[in-house]
């Protein structure tokens, strides 16, 4: 029986120490819900995984024990809502893997980054609730009947986020936003702010243990930072808001750090994985201020990853002229 690649499997076990303090912060703040969608996004991508592999009459258990489905199902357990209905969770890792990975070839083959594909999948699909997270931290029995029971009594415990917030403002000046909503807190929103400095700590971590480079992170920090200090003119109330606002808010760093660089359906290229961050970035700033969804952290990836080719022929051509 083949074995998984030593190399694959332990930076995916990096990856999944990085995204720790990230799953704490996410669980503090939103509360056992969180914990439930991890069980449930982790038992559904590795019994797609299998079931898949077996289908193919491919191995089975190297595949499962090289990390990369477990990863992709912290990613989305990440990225869900907290209290999401079990089918959520379920549906989202279901199409991670069967669709957004196996649908491809399996690891090492998809042209989509899995977890985004999974995520888009349920937005586009369970709008209600993608588009409602938790005010505060659930106890461990409310957040077990509203996960099992179907997601009923929403308006009870959630809200819109402060991204989706600010982009329906039309009244109140930024200031009296952070003073009235209860979404907001220092910078960014209550509990995202939190989460974001968690994941930028898990970043660091990677960039530290060279797992991953810093081209992609740094685009898209550096994108979405110019382009909302560019658009932002105070606290009037047509701000859309600072540019610490959208660094520590919605999916940022987990875009950042953990979405934008996964190497499969990524640039080859350093200079193309700074243009692929850079573009990512923009589309977010875009999508955030302009479209029809509060983030846009997965269609940004997903659009960048068709012009993967693009940047890395583009990265080539330079490489190529360069004296």
């Amino acid at each position: 029986m083949a074995s998984p690649d030593p190399r694959l499997r332990a930076a995916m076990g990096l990856v999944l120490l990085a995204c720790i303090p990230g799953l704490l912060a996410t669980l503090w703040t939103q509360g056992w819900g969180v914990l439930f969608s991890l069980l449930l996004c982790a038992s559904s991508a590795l019994c797609c995984e299998a079931a898949l592999l077996a289908v193919r009459r491919q191995p089975v258990l190297p595949a499962l024990n090289d990390g990369s489905a477990l990863v992709t199902a912290v990613l989305l357990a990440i990225a869900l809502p907290g209290q999401a209905p079990w089918w959520v969770p379920v549906t989202a890792a279901g199409i991670a893997i069967g669709v957004g990975k196996q649908a491809f070839g399996g690891v090492g083959r998809n042209l989509f980054n899995p977890a985004m594909v999974g995520y888009a999948f349920v937005l586009l699909n369970f709008p209600l609730h993608m588009n409602h997270w938790p005010n505060h931290a659930i106890g461990f029995v409310d957040s077990l009947q509203q996960v099992a029971g179907g997601g009923g009594q929403i308006d009870a415990w959630a809200g819109p986020t402060i991204l989706d917030g600010l982009r329906h403002n039309r009244s109140l000046t930024l200031d009296e936003l952070f003073a009235s909503h209860p979404g907001f807190g220092n910078v960014g929103g209550r509990s995202s702010e939190w989460i974001n400095l968690a994941l930028l700590f898990g970043g660091l971590f990677l960039l530290q243990r060279k797992v991953i480079s810093w081209h992609a992170p740094a685009g898209l920090l550096g994108s979405l930072f110019l382009f909302s200090l560019l658009a932002w003119n105070g606290s009037g109330s047509d701000s859309n808001g600072s540019p610490l606002l959208h660094l520590f808010s919605g999916s940022t760093m987990l875009a950042a750090f953990f979405i934008a660089t996964e190497p499969v359906s990524g640039p080859r290229a350093n200079l193309a994985r700074l243009l692929f961050g850079f573009g990512a970035g923009a589309l977010i700033y875009l999508i955030r201020t302009w479209g029809s969804y509060p983030d846009g952290t997965a269609f940004a990836i997903l659009l960048m990853n068709l012009a993967v080719p693009a940047l890395d022929r583009f990265a080539l051509q330079r490489q190529q002229v360069a004296p």
